[in-house]
Parts: structure tokens; sequence; C-alpha cells
């Protein structure tokens, strides 16, 4: 199944489980109609944006709307095979989702590509930074944190949060932890 597919089919399966109408959901995630049911369909190029405000209108992490879940014992995940989401400054691609206990843990490798800032109004859980190349500013947008190879912060998600460069490309590795539902 590939990626878009698997992000529709996951979205109709919350939607339905949740009893919501697709103008419903339209209405509680700000994002048309025609692009739900596109996506739904498992067509669309979805954002970053997008895939957030689903995740909170249907309040599910993100990686439950990504991936599609397997049990296996060894997990190799190749990023040529990962779809990346994009937003004006990021890239992100979900690497893996652990469910551990009552927590939801995703891994991303992340791009932040200079001369733009990402700005996330906030969502549920945590968010753990480690920058492995560049320097980055991130965290709570009245207070962030510069971050250089090898330094790391982790924030509540729910505040308003950015993600911008200093000086070029940064790379990092971006871990979000949830409470699972």
């Amino acid at each position: 199944m590939s990626a878009g597919q698997v992000l529709g089919a996951n979205i109709r399966a919350f939607r339905e489980q949740r009893g919501l109408s697709l103008s419903e959901l339209a209405r509680r995630s700000s994002i048309a109609k025609g692009t739900l049911s596109q996506l739904e369909s498992g067509s669309g190029n979805p954002t970053i944006e997008t895939v957030f405000s689903l995740s909170n209108a249907l309040d599910v992490p993100v990686s439950e709307l990504v991936t599609e879940r397997t049990p296996p014992d060894v997990v190799l995940v190749r990023s040529s095979d990962v779809e990346v989401l994009s937003s004006n400054a990021v890239d992100l691609r979900l690497m893996r989702r652990m469910d551990i206990g009552d927590t939801v843990l995703e891994i991303y490798d992340q791009r932040v590509r200079p001369g733009a800032t990402q700005t996330t109004e906030g969502h549920p859980g945590k968010e753990h930074v480690l920058v492995t190349s560049g320097k980055l500013r991130v965290g709570p947008t009245d207070k962030p944190y510069e971050l250089g190879p090898g330094d790391y912060v982790c924030f509540p998600g729910s505040l308003p949060h950015l993600y911008e460069t200093v000086d070029g490309e940064v790379r990092s590795v971006l871990v979000l932890e949830y409470p699972k539902h």
C-alpha cells in the first residue's frame, strides 16, 4: 500500500470510528472537505500542517495516520522508502512508531531548511530534538533554545513552538512522545 493510501485509509477509519462526517472533520481540522475527500481516496499531497491538523482533530498521534501497523521483531526502514512530509521550512520522515505501555513514541528524520521558520500552535505530548548537523533554534516561541551538533532539548509540544536554522541546513532527530489513547 502506498503512503497516500495508508494515510487515506487511516483518516477514514478514525473518522468513522469517531462517528464524524467528512464535513465535521473538515470543520474540526480547518481543512477543506474536498481536500479531505482527496486524502481519503489516497490522492493528494498533504503538508506537515495538514497531517498535524488531522492528528489534532482526530485526537491521535501523527504516526497513527501515516503508518501501517505491523508487529515485526526486526524493523529495517530505508529513508528512500519513506514518504516525506514537508512544510515551508521542515521535511520529516517518520522512521518508526513504538507503543510502550501508555506512551507512543514517533521517531522522525528531520531536515530544517534555511531561510524559513516553521511554527506550530501546539499538540499533545512532548518533543525531543537531537541535532546531528547545523545550528537550530527550536522550542517555545517565546523562549527558543539554540542547539548545535550533539545538543538535545525536550519541551512540551502543547506550547506554541518553532523550528528555524541559525546558519545553513540542519539535520536532526525528532522524537514525539504522546500519551496513548
